[in-house]
């Protein structure tokens, strides 16, 4: 996929070339991925321990869209804690009164009774300020914890490991909900946890409950991760009731962790190895927002230090770990300016750099691009490889993705598309349906919630 920019020195674009052929994956790559991710699916549903951990949720069963009720949810997962109030009513409707509060640094990274009395504080203020804090009534609580979690029923599961940032110490090996109950006993507040939600079970449920038909749930954001539903008599692991279908949280962010197929480059190495979860979610840290940007960033210092780039010059903010932003990629992508006046903004006045030709403008532009375009392209290998293994390829197939980088990236779905189609033709890959389901770690968790106490 070689590209000339007319502007560029015959060595600059060379090595644009070769930063672009890095990130460039063919469709032989994308077939060999989904071959060897329907094995580890596999491994997954077989035994404990494997590489993708395949988690029975304990959701079983699907929607009508009937259900009735007002449950609250919590959502953890990102910058934002959101305390939310949802009432089902009925022919696929609902209501939602929500409130986000910010979650420090420091409660990220600090002791885990310190973010869980945050939680309830939080909580507490939201019940009092919508005149809900004196109901005697115990307000049953979904509670969309999006972290890796070793799900034992439906309302209980162990945290194996932080993920996104958070390293909360006191909690790995423990269980949230638990944890999370004990701040709401000791603050007095008169609230059950009857689910913890995994995010992509979350979106599943919550676009499904408009669509009962929907067949996998998927986060594309900060994080990336994906569930669907699975019938568990082919579930060797699985030694409860076999004749049933549940959703299956995935966590599928940690596939290839051995490095067999993902097209790991210098540029994915160097961020692995600086970020808090050294060698784990490598699928997930190739896809997700919250390392797109660092990956072009290495990327483009690396032109820097070939003085290809910026006259070798960069600034203090290019330099920081993390300083380029997901969101940065996505105006540079978009920019149609003829001077590329809006990434010489970013470059200039956000980043600092001292000053930008139209060729640094046009390079820089070139690089988001190919990060952007292999992060869809691999993004639609586990899709096809679910629906290889659920034997679907062919038939009608709704697939509810909530996040950030699905909804705003530019062209994120057309290429997710594209792959797909390179993987299981065209014309299978016309019966396959993306769909952005906004807000399932509210309204889905809510009506797991509600699953819960009518089970």
């Amino acid at each position: 996929m070689a590209v000339s920019i007319a502007n560029l020195t015959p060595a600059q674009n060379a090595a644009v070339n070769t930063i672009v052929e890095r990130f460039t994956v063919s469709s032989d790559r994308l077939k060999k991925i989904v071959d060897q991710f329907v094995i580890e699916m596999n491994k997954g549903l077989d035994h404990q321990g494997a590489t993708i951990a395949m988690i029975p949720s304990f959701v079983s069963g699907r929607c009508t869209g009937e259900e009735k009720g007002t449950f609250m949810a919590l959502d953890l997962g990102g910058t934002n804690l959101r305390v939310c109030q949802v009432s089902l009513l009925g022919g696929g409707e609902h209501t939602i009164r929500q409130q986000k509060y910010v979650v420090s640094e420091e409660l990220k990274t600090g002791p885990m009774r310190n973010l869980c009395d945050f939680i309830a504080d939080c909580v507490d203020s939201f019940l009092t300020e919508n005149g809900l804090a004196d109901s005697n009534e115990v307000i049953h609580l979904g509670y969309t914890f999006s972290f890796p979690i070793l799900q034992t029923s439906i309302n209980r599961g162990v945290l194996k490991q932080w993920t996104k940032g958070f390293n909360c110490t006191g909690a790995v090996g423990k269980d949230p909900a638990v944890l999370l109950q004990d701040s709401f006993r000791r603050k007095n507040i008169n609230v059950n946890i009857s689910a913890i939600v995994n995010d992509t079970v979350g979106t599943l449920m919550a676009y499904a409950y408009k669509h009962p038909n929907t067949t996998m749930g998927v986060i594309m954001g900060t994080g990336f991760n994906a569930s669907y539903y699975q019938d568990m008599s082919k579930v060797k692991k699985w030694t409860g009731d076999k004749n049933q279908e549940m959703v299956i949280n995935m966590e599928c962010g940690a596939f290839d962790c051995e490095r067999r197929v993902l097209p790991m480059t210098v540029y994915d190495n160097k961020m692995d190895r600086e970020s808090l979860n050294v060698h784990q979610q490598l699928h997930e840290k190739m896809v997700a927002g919250m390392y797109l940007g660092e990956i072009t960033r290495n990327a483009l210092l690396d032109l820097v230090d070939q003085q290809i780039l910026f006259g070798g010059d960069s600034s203090r903010e290019l330099n920081k770990n993390w300083s380029f932003e997901t969101a940065y990629m996505s105006t540079i992508e978009v920019d149609e300016t003829s001077d590329l006046s809006d990434t010489g903004h970013i470059l200039e006045s956000v980043l600092n750099i001292p000053s930008t030709t139209l060729a640094d403008r046009q390079i820089v532009k070139s690089v988001c691009r190919a990060v952007g375009l292999r992060s869809a392209r691999i993004a639609a290998c586990h899709i096809a490889g679910v629906l290889t293994d659920i034997g679907k390829i062919g038939e009608e197939a709704i697939i509810a993705i909530d996040g950030s980088l699905f909804e705003f990236y530019p062209n994120f779905e057309k290429n997710m598309s594209q792959a797909l189609s390179e993987i299981i033709g065209e014309e299978a890959r016309t019966k396959v349906k993306f769909d952005l389901a906004r807000d399932g770690s509210g309204l889905g968790a809510a009506i797991i919630a509600m699953m819960a106490t009518k089970n």
